[in-house]
């Protein structure tokens, strides 16, 4: 039984398809095959049922796979610790982006880091923001962007006793622990709407928020961190939402295409605006300051912490067009 065997399984259990896993391992979907029959062979027992329809694991497999996660964790941990007496940001990160940015800010990003850190290798996981959060709990990924609940601002007494102020505070998504993740905000995004040609504020130089309320909002369906910054934008709960549209999409691309079909409008985040085919949308700015704020989030324990700080220097410094600095 061999590590590499263990790092495979885990991969096909979280990818639940030996294709992708194989990508996400760098060797053919044979030599996956290959090695975990055996790894199986080894344990004398079948953890991958090969007969069903639908990839599954076997009772055994699942018990498996969660031990053997740990056992890849603490020997990339060990890895960790060597590498920092290496220079920093180089090697594997494995890095975690929500699917309403991965299109439209990867090709910026990665071209900024191998610019800047050219040993680097970036390993992606595109997955929602739940499904990031729970991979940054178990270890399994370094690293995620996720897109961050709007901040709180929280009201705290100077030293004199007598002198209060207002400090904002950017938190976390509610998955993860606070006391146990830091996170560096990269840039905010502002909002554009995007309107059927022949709509009547497509001849608008911007659109307010107060008219959000009257257009017909397709939104992406539950699970996306943007439905809730949508809704919450037009001051709108889900309960209310479902009243007013019956289309819910995966994809801001399938948004676009329904809204040049004239189904309805819909909020698009800056990076994807700048992508937006504006020879059948037609693609105003919100008026105001309603945005979105982009951050970089690790585990504080993590033993390349440090290193993670410098990669949200540089992301940071090369935030591509059309996003904001952050400003408190």
């Amino acid at each position: 039984m061999t590590l590499r065997e263990l790092r495979y399984l885990v991969a096909l259990a979280d990818h639940r398809h030996f294709g992708r896993a194989a990508e996400a391992c760098y060797v053919t979907q044979s030599t996956m095959s290959t090695q975990l029959r055996k790894l199986e062979d080894y344990l004398g027992q079948v953890l991958v049922d090969r007969h069903s329809k639908q990839f599954s694991l076997t009772p055994t497999g699942e018990k498996i796979v969660e031990r053997a996660r740990r056992i890849v964790t603490q020997a990339d941990i060990i890895l960790g610790l060597t590498r920092a007496h290496r220079n920093p940001l180089e090697g594997v990160i494995t890095l975690g982006v929500i699917p309403t940015l991965a299109p439209y800010y990867l090709p910026h990003l990665l071209r900024s880091i191998e610019s800047a850190h050219p040993k680097l290798q970036l390993v992606i996981q595109e997955r929602l923001t739940a499904d990031l959060c729970e991979h940054l709990n178990d270890q399994s990924i370094d690293t995620a962007l996720l897109a961050l609940p709007r901040p709180l601002k929280q009201t705290m007494s100077g030293s004199i006793g007598c002198m209060r102020c207002e400090a904002v505070v950017q938190g976390l998504p509610h998955q993860l622990d606070p006391q146990a993740y830091d996170l560096r905000v990269l840039f905010d995004e502002p909002f554009w709407v995007a309107l059927p040609k022949e709509h009547a504020l497509a001849s608008h130089n911007d659109v307010a928020v107060e008219a959000l309320s009257e257009l017909e909002l397709l939104l992406l369906t539950d699970g996306h961190c943007l439905r809730g910054q949508a809704l919450a934008v037009c001051g709108q709960n889900d309960a209310q939402s479902d009243n007013s549209t019956d289309c819910r999409a995966t994809s801001l691309e399938t948004l676009q295409h329904l809204v040049a079909a004239g189904r309805g409008c819909t909020l698009l985040p800056a990076l994807a605006a700048n992508l937006a085919d504006t020879n059948h949308l037609s693609i105003k700015p919100l008026r105001g300051d309603e945005q979105r704020r982009i951050g970089l989030v690790w585990r504080n324990s993590h033993p390349r912490a440090q290193e993670f700080e410098l990669l949200a220097a540089t992301l940071k410094r090369t935030a591509p067009a059309g996003t904001k600095p952050w400003q408190i």
